[in-house]
């Protein structure tokens, strides 16, 4: 059982004692101290935007989190099963303070969270962050009289103002991917992306779809993480329909990946790569994913004239160095796509319009598309943490062993090797050493990888 404070949000499991987990005393608390925030920030603007993904949990969630803002004088307009992307977008057209996502995005079924924005729909800085924690410990916080008791807004049709918005931005043509005549099999993992997914293809004017794991009831038919070992039934079923393409989306359809026509991955990875190559070939500038994404996206950006730049992991460091370097796209590794200009924060369903337009106006395959960037290979990783470990003595002792390689530590350490590198970074989301390998050979990155994972178990006792 866990509950972890990150830049993230709040991420707990539900279940179990105050303080170790989510339980409904750490929602109410994090709840007022978020509000608390809120308050002190902008004293005239009272709105807040709420929605959640499909977890078994989110209802009682979204109940305690709902009746907290209110019990602080705040307004919710509550968009009840949404996206992380809609309720971003919402916020700002709603002209609301802020806003809260409550989803554990790739976490399983027992973990749920709130995830904090701010008045630009975008992830609260670590400096609110930080204040939030503080005001948490302190319940500093003070609730309204009766009279004085915020309001619940339904938030009506603002899936349909995203997905309009995403099927008329300037670089989406509908009339490419009508002719293109796909046919698609999506994996919705029983949350909301069954909603939204067929919703923007109905909008994009794709005829030929089918859903799996269509029901919105939170029972997750496998992992959410849209990994390979985790999409076997949806490669079968493309294969099986001699469908153009999968789709797979994770619980709260932040992020994205695709399924080529023969069963085959096209790789998380290169979701990014393949939206930021048609994006760059229509709009020169320059690109940003964090560091434990691949090198293609560098390779792309030069190609195309642009400088690529690099961030810590998460999505918040991304946006800022988006916003520093004017980037004209960006995102991380694990499918998620960030368009500045519709708003900044990652976005699948955007991604979904633009890769269905860039594969329509090629007039390849999604297979022959793939075949066109840079083949490197990642080996993805983690160790599970004990209690207690002391992790910058890890970091000390493997940053020792490697002191003559080029090693960059602004977040975790990473490590390169000639071509390859490797990243090691404690995660945002979960206790675990999430251990990274890029070659652009598959044994050498799996040996990479092995290797500093054995660095790690020697350097914490742990072998």
């Amino acid at each position: 059982m866990a509950l972890i404070k990150s830049i993230s949000g709040i991420r707990g499991t539900i279940g179990g004692k105050p303080g170790d987990t989510l339980s409904p005393l750490d929602i109410v608390r994090f709840t007022a101290a978020y509000g608390t925030l809120l308050k002190e920030s902008n004293s005239q603007n009272n709105k807040v935007v709420i929605g959640r993904d499909g977890r078994i949990s989110g209802e009682m969630v979204q109940a305690l989190v709902v009746n907290t803002l209110i019990s602080m004088g705040l307004d919710v307009i509550n968009l009840g099963l949404s996206t992380t992307p809609t309720v971003e977008m919402a916020v700002v057209s709603e002209q609301a303070v802020g806003g809260i996502i409550l989803t554990a995005s790739h976490n399983p079924k027992e973990w749920n969270a709130l995830k904090l924005l701010n008045h630009k729909g975008e992830f609260i800085s670590g400096a609110d962050g930080a204040k939030l924690l503080e005001i948490a410990a302190k319940e500093d916080f003070q609730f309204v009289s009766v009279d004085q008791l915020g309001k619940v807004i339904v938030g009506e049709n603002l899936l349909e103002k995203h997905i309009d918005a995403c099927v008329n931005y300037p670089l989406v043509d509908v009339a490419a991917i009508k002719a293109a005549n796909f046919s698609i099999v999506i994996d919705a993992i029983n949350s909301t992306g069954a909603i939204a997914v067929p919703a923007l293809l109905n909008a994009l004017g794709v005829k030929k779809y089918s859903v799996l794991n269509s029901e919105v009831n939170g029972q997750f038919a496998h992992n959410p993480e849209p990994l390979p070992e985790h999409l076997r039934d949806l490669c079968n079923e493309v294969n099986k329909q001699k469908a153009s393409m999968g789709i797979a989306v994770d619980p709260d359809v932040d992020r994205l990946c695709f399924v080529c026509e023969d069963g085959s991955l096209f790789g998380e990875e290169y979701t990014l790569v393949a939206v930021a190559d048609y994006i760059l070939q229509h709009r020169k500038g320059n690109t940003v994913s964090n560091m434990s994404s691949t090198r293609a996206l560098k390779d792309i950006t030069i190609k195309h004239g642009g400088i690529y730049s690099s961030s810590a992991v998460g999505e918040v460091n991304v946006v800022t160095k988006m916003k520093e370097v004017n980037a004209v796209i960006g995102g991380e590794g694990n499918g998620g796509i960030i368009v500045p200009d519709l708003h900044y924060g990652r976005d699948a369903l955007i991604g979904i319009a633009l890769f269905l337009t860039h594969l329509a106006k090629e007039k390849k395959s999604i297979k022959q598309l793939r075949n066109t960037y840079p083949d490197y290979f990642m080996s993805k990783n983690k160790i599970e943490l004990t209690p207690g470990v002391n992790l910058s003595s890890i970091f000390e002792q493997i940053k020792k062993k490697y002191k003559k390689n080029p090693i960059n530590t602004e977040d975790g350490l990473k490590i390169e090797f000639d071509n390859d590198w490797v990243h090691l970074r404690s995660s945002n989301t979960e206790p675990i050493i999430r251990i990274y390998a890029e070659s652009n050979s598959e044994t050498v990155a799996a040996n990479i990888a092995k290797r500093l994972m054995d660095d790690i178990k020697e350097a914490a006792g742990l072998n």
